[in-house]
């Protein structure tokens, strides 16, 4: 019996679709949980999903790259993802553009306090270097911020992991938060989750409403703009 099923396994895992079916299976799991606590902040979807992932690859002893392998077109997703935000921000373009003072100074605000506070723990608790300028750009999408982590030095597998973590976090806990300090306005609710958790905030955000929906994907695209022009300023002024 246990001869059967290793070789179901063996047979299984040499599928591109075996990871891929695990990874869409998992989060609808995790959708359905998320649902049934309530939406309770540390039952997010995706949060569940990648420990779910990670139980099962250790368990197998599969390889990362083995993974990623089949589950590739879900990393093909996240272009398609990423342009349907923009459905919410051609909705409120009228309310997004009576606003463009406050926006700025948010955005530039919120970019240096995230990159800025992420130098300044990391550095008090004795990294190196490089996991320094590895972990500053965690609250930008991840491409950008593998491609500004790269270009200063570090290293573009630390800044995906931590921006992963930084998007779940912040998609997590950002609601309480903001609930907690009421603040009820969806247009600052949306700026404070697409600057702090890029897409994977965005994404929460668009539970709060089309406004916060449209102010989180305009302040997550922003951020990374600014991110890349405010960096190496914060990274030199540190003096890392």
């Amino acid at each position: 019996m246990n001869d059967q099923v290793a070789s179901l396994w063996v047979y299984l895992s040499a599928s591109p679709l075996l990871h891929l079916t695990l990874t869409v299976c998992f989060f609808v799991g995790a959708r359905w949980l998320y649902r049934k606590t309530g939406k309770h902040a540390w039952m997010n979807p995706v949060l569940l999903s990648v420990l779910a992932l990670v139980f099962i690859l250790k368990l197998t002893d599969t390889p990362y790259n083995v993974y990623f392998e089949g589950a590739q077109f879900v990393h093909f997703m996240l272009g398609p993802a990423t342009v349907a935000l923009a459905i919410p921000l051609y909705r409120q373009w009228a309310c997004l553009k009576r606003h463009p003072l406050a926006l700025s100074i948010s955005l530039v605000i919120g970019s240096i306090t995230a990159a800025g506070s992420a130098v300044v723990i990391a550095k008090l608790g004795g990294v190196s270097q490089q996991a320094l300028i590895s972990i500053a750009p965690k609250s930008v999408t991840t491409p950008v911020a593998m491609g500004i982590s790269e270009t200063l030095g570090g290293l573009p597998s630390l800044t995906a992991a931590m921006v992963i973590l930084t998007g779940i976090v912040g998609a997590s806990l950002g609601p309480w938060v903001l609930d907690k300090l009421a603040i009820n306005n969806p247009m600052a609710k949306g700026l404070a989750m697409g600057t702090a958790s890029h897409g994977i905030g965005t994404g929460r955000a668009i539970y709060m409403g089309d406004v916060a929906a449209a102010f989180s994907g305009l302040a997550m695209g922003l951020n990374g703009l600014a991110t890349t022009i405010l960096l190496p300023l914060v990274w030199s002024w540190f003096g890392a």
